[in-house]
C-alpha cells in the first residue's frame, strides 16, 4: 500500500503544479508596446535654387546610454527608466540624421541631401558630421539636445558649432516626448543649415 501511495502523491503534486502554472500564465498579460519615430519639417519643400548645393549628413553618433529601441525617461537627478513599452521604431542612429537632412534641404532649397549613421565616402559639396552628446526625455521638462556638429566643404575649412536645445512637451506621454525631440533637432539642423549658408 506504501509504495502505491507515494507514485499517486507525487502525481497529485505535480498536478496541482500544473494547475497553478497555468493560472499564472493566465494572468500575466503581455506587455503591450508602443511605437514612435521622429519626425522632420512639416513645411512643403521649396523651390530648389539655380545651382543647389550637394550635402552628406554623418557620420552621427549618439550617447550609449539612449542607443536602444526602448525609451529612457528621466525620473529624477541621476535616475531614469527604460521603458519596455514605449519604444522607437528605428534607432536613433538612423532617425537623426534622417531628420536633420530633412531640415537641411528644405532650409538650403535643395533635394539633393543624403544621410547615414556612418561615414561615407560619396563625394558632397558639404559634409556634416554630428556628434549627439545629450539626448534626454522628461515627461516634466519635455526634451533636451545637445549636439556638436562640424561642416566641412569640399573646398575651404571646416565649420563647427554646438547646439543645445531644449523643447516642452506639448503633452506629458511619450508622443509629446517624440514631437519636442523632432522640434529640437529641426533646430539643430537650422543651425547647421545657416553654418552653410
Amino acid at each position: 500500500m506504501i509504495k502505491e501511495s507515494l507514485p499517486r502523491r507525487r502525481e497529485s503534486r505535480f498536478a496541482v503544479l500544473a494547475v497553478i502554472a497555468i493560472a499564472l500564465a493566465a494572468c500575466a498579460s503581455p506587455i503591450q508596446e508602443n511605437f514612435y519615430t521622429l519626425s522632420g519639417p512639416q513645411a512643403a519643400m521649396p523651390a530648389a535654387g539655380a545651382a543647389p548645393p550637394s550635402v552628406f549628413v554623418g557620420p552621427v553618433t549618439v550617447p550609449e546610454a539612449v542607443d536602444r529601441l526602448p525609451m529612457v525617461l528621466s525620473t529624477a537627478a541621476n535616475q531614469v527608466e527604460i521603458s519596455e513599452a514605449h519604444r522607437w521604431a528605428e534607432p536613433l542612429k538612423a532617425s537623426i540624421p534622417r531628420v536633420i537632412a530633412e531640415t537641411l534641404m528644405r532650409e538650403l532649397a535643395t533635394p539633393d541631401v543624403r544621410f547615414a549613421r556612418a561615414g561615407s565616402q560619396l563625394d558632397a559639396d558639404f559634409r556634416v558630421a554630428v556628434e549627439v552628446q545629450r539626448f534626454e526625455s522628461s515627461l516634466d521638462q519635455g526634451a533636451t539636445v545637445d549636439a556638436l556638429w562640424t561642416v566641412t566643404p569640399r573646398r575651404g575649412k571646416p565649420r563647427s558649432g554646438r547646439s543645445t536645445v531644449s523643447e516642452p512637451a506639448a503633452s506629458a506621454d511619450p508622443g509629446g516626448i517624440a514631437a519636442a525631440h523632432s522640434r529640437a533637432l529641426e533646430r539643430v539642423g537650422r543651425d547647421i543649415a545657416a553654418a552653410i549658408k
